[in-house]
């Protein structure tokens, strides 16, 4: 048989306590990120997710391999070389409205075909804003199912239901 009644509230926070704490690593780790202009034209390094908006001259050249409605191209910085940059694709944002996920599929763009470059930034405020709401939902809904499986559905405490006898032992 499990432990105590005593013992089941308590592991119960502790459950609450545990998958708070990991939804809010999770928010924190997933972050708000917003794409912020970069000031010069200069290269970014290597390894940087950078967002690049494309020419009318960048989506004929590149309309064979990723379609003629290309607007934004999001990916890590792979390779340069003169004036050639590959990309590892994580998106693809259209003209139209819409979004496709890529998975990392390298394409080579020349800087050219390039009307502006964002860099990828980590939004601090609105990451721990949204953390903390996060964290209050959860445990706003927690505490409301955990005080009402310890003091009852009323809120209140059970009452007594068994009866009690003492007896004399046997001869």
């Amino acid at each position: 048989m499990g432990g105590s009644r005593a013992a089941a509230p308590v592991m119960r926070l502790a459950r609450v306590i545990g998958a708070a704490a990991v939804v809010w690593v999770v928010s924190w780790m997933q972050g708000c990120y917003t794409l912020q202009p970069m000031a010069d034209r200069g290269t970014p390094p290597l390894g940087m997710v950078v967002a690049l908006d494309i020419t009318d001259a960048g989506r004929a050249a590149l309309g064979g391999s990723m379609g003629p409605e290309i607007g934004q191209i999001e990916g890590r910085l792979t390779r340069n070389e003169g004036d050639t940059f590959e990309i590892a694709v994580s998106a693809v944002r259209l003209l139209r409205g819409g979004e496709q996920v890529w998975k990392g599929e390298k394409v080579q763009i020349q800087r050219n075909h390039i009307s502006r470059m964002y860099e990828k930034q980590l939004s601090k405020g609105r990451t721990v804003a949204a953390s903390a709401v996060t964290v209050g939902v959860v445990a706003y809904f927690a505490s409301k199912g955990l005080l009402g499986s310890i003091f009852g559905d009323e809120g209140q405490l059970p009452g007594d239901t068994a009866e009690s006898r003492r007896r004399p032992p046997r001869p």
